[in-house]
């Protein structure tokens, strides 16, 4: 059996469960309790975050290692386009998706789920989002060449997409009405395997009282590459410094 490890509303496990889904592939999923066994799950995933894919004793983590390693072992109905181009072009979406526009996804949450600003620093760091998101929406109309990001049908460039700007729709930021990719983002929702995957995240939204007392008492938020960079240039440079104070904030493990 196949088992992704996964939190539903991390877009980096919605990008794995898609593509399962696009194989016909049965699969199990497990949410590992917070706090818990850390060390055991970081052996599997360096970064301390979902998802981790098993398959036949192997562990992976990271959800273009993990995409790429599906469509590999399962080529039947593939799920990238045919040319080299197409297929490099696909990958630069997933990679502009997985950080430039998921470090203001996950700056929102920071802000209106976890509580790491608020009033005016709250409105000066949305406001940046915001302005972000509107200007990749943009980049994104722009790739829009056809029906699909993937080419003249649904693929892996367009599950790449998804979950990010699905996730962006948490706070009121969808693509404008009429737009190309208002359009196709209607399109994509309509498929089944979508609705399974954005139903199990809309399932699982987070509570942000809850998320907050669990800040308050120690719980940790990965602050890797991307995120870092988007609360400092959205004004937050303090509010890292007072996360490492305060040991409510992390990285990438030490090894040794």
């Amino acid at each position: 059996m196949l088992k992704v490890i996964e939190h539903p509303l991390s877009p980096y496990a919605q990008k794995v469960k898609l593509a399962l889904h696009y194989k016909n592939l049965e699969f199990e999923t497990e949410t590992p309790a917070i706090g818990t066994d850390t060390e055991a799950f970081n052996l599997s995933s360096p970064r301390g975050e979902v998802p981790v894919f098993q398959h036949d004793g192997l562990m992976l983590y990271d959800s273009a290692i993990i995409g790429g390693y599906i469509e590999e072992q399962w080529p039947e109905q593939p799920l990238f386009p045919q040319t080299p181009v197409d297929r490099a072009n696909a990958r630069l979406i997933e990679d502009a998706m997985d950080t430039h526009f998921e470090g203001n996804t996950w700056g929102l949450g920071e802000v209106h789920v976890f509580g790491r600003a608020q009033g005016a620093r709250a409105k000066q760091m949305t406001t940046y989002a915001v302005e972000q998101i509107q200007g990749w929406y943009r980049w994104l109309d722009s790739k829009l060449d056809a029906d699909w990001f993937n080419g003249d049908a649904y693929g892996y460039a367009d599950l790449c997409v998804l979950p990010f700007v699905n996730g962006a729709g948490r706070f009121d930021m969808l693509p404008q009405q009429g737009s190309k990719l208002s359009i196709w983002l209607a399109r994509i929702n309509e498929r089944d395997d979508v609705k399974i995957v954005t139903s199990q995240a809309r399932a699982a939204e987070l509570d942000p009282e809850t998320m907050q007392s669990a800040v308050a008492s120690g719980f940790k938020r990965e602050y890797r590459d991307h995120r870092l960079e988007w609360m400092i240039r959205a004004g937050g440079i303090d509010i890292v410094a007072k996360g490492i104070e305060q040991d409510n904030i992390r990285f990438n493990e030490n090894f040794h």
